[in-house]
């Protein structure tokens, strides 16, 4: 046997280089990084049974990924027209739908840092002083990421 027959093709390079980096950048299991690998190079949608032999999981395990990119933003769950069953793929503005998933939960931890202001009246001047410095930098991450988010929506 060759060494190139041994060797996984590109698609396969890809996916697993998902699996790795994605995974772990993202703080997901590597299943959902082989996952969304998987959906993005795939040129159809597919069912649940489809990724369970593409990427060697259990349909729960497929179900647990799928959930957490559809959360992600970058894949989307639909029945498409004259089937029973649901589809997944990636969603054709899923890099924007990341982007809309970070701003989200940067919204969230600013909002935690207002509320945590105005509960921390009594509290000594340090930690006053942290929770002024975190809504500082979450005012300027949400200024940023919305910005972001419109100027990448205008270059698309």
């Amino acid at each position: 046997m060759s060494e190139t027959s041994t060797r996984p093709d590109g698609t396969e390079l890809i996916i697993d280089d998902f699996a790795t980096v994605i995974g772990q950048t993202m703080g997901w299991p590597p299943m959902a990084g082989r996952t969304a690998g998987v959906l993005l190079l795939s040129e159809q949608p597919m069912t649940v049974q489809q990724l369970q032999d593409k990427v060697g999981a259990s349909a729960g395990s497929v179900s647990e990924m799928t959930r957490l990119l559809i959360d992600n933003g970058v894949v989307r769950r639909f029945k498409a027209p004259g089937t029973r069953h649901f589809v997944y793929e990636w969603r054709s503005d899923a890099w924007a739908g990341c982007l809309e998933h970070q701003l989200r939960q940067t919204e969230q931890l600013r909002d935690l840092a207002h509320d945590s202001a105005q509960h921390g009246h009594a509290l000594a001047e340090p930690q006053r002083r942290r929770l002024k410095d975190m809504i500082t930098y979450y005012d300027f991450m949400v200024a940023r990421l919305a910005s972001l988010l419109e100027e990448y929506r205008g270059a698309r």
